[in-house]
């Protein structure tokens, strides 16, 4: 089997991983600790995605340290409004209200890491 898993570099990642928790219900499928630095996988309905610590010297730097992100997470839910309110009371920033756009029900939020969230569902003809 192939999958594709997208990792999160992001500053705080303690505070990161509960934040996905609280805002996506994300559970925690492997965690890695050292100090105030984790790297853990995250599974949101058994889509996977890592998250850590930025780390300058691989290359790896948060949208904090870039000023802005380098691609944007799609989230495909079966209720995109209620996933869009969560996210925001965890303290997500909202970029758009959900609303029908290209046969899709969607909204875009950033995550207190500089990360986008397009969260929507696709809608049946």
């Amino acid at each position: 089997m192939t999958t594709l898993a997208p990792w999160l570099s992001v500053r705080r990642s303690i505070d990161a991983v509960e934040f996905y928790k609280s805002a996506f219900a994300a559970a925690e499928v492997f965690r890695i600790q050292d100090g105030d630095s984790v790297v853990a996988r995250l599974s949101i309905g058994g889509a996977e995605f890592w998250v850590g610590d930025e780390s300058p010297e691989h290359h790896n730097f948060s949208p904090e340290t870039l000023h802005g992100a380098t691609a944007r997470m799609v989230l495909t839910v079966e209720d995109p409004v209620a996933v869009h309110h969560a996210a925001k009371l965890a303290g997500a920033f909202e970029i758009n209200a959900v609303h029908e756009e290209h046969g899709w029900l969607v909204g875009r939020v950033v995550d207190p890491y500089g990360h986008h969230w397009e969260i929507g569902r696709e809608l049946q003809g």
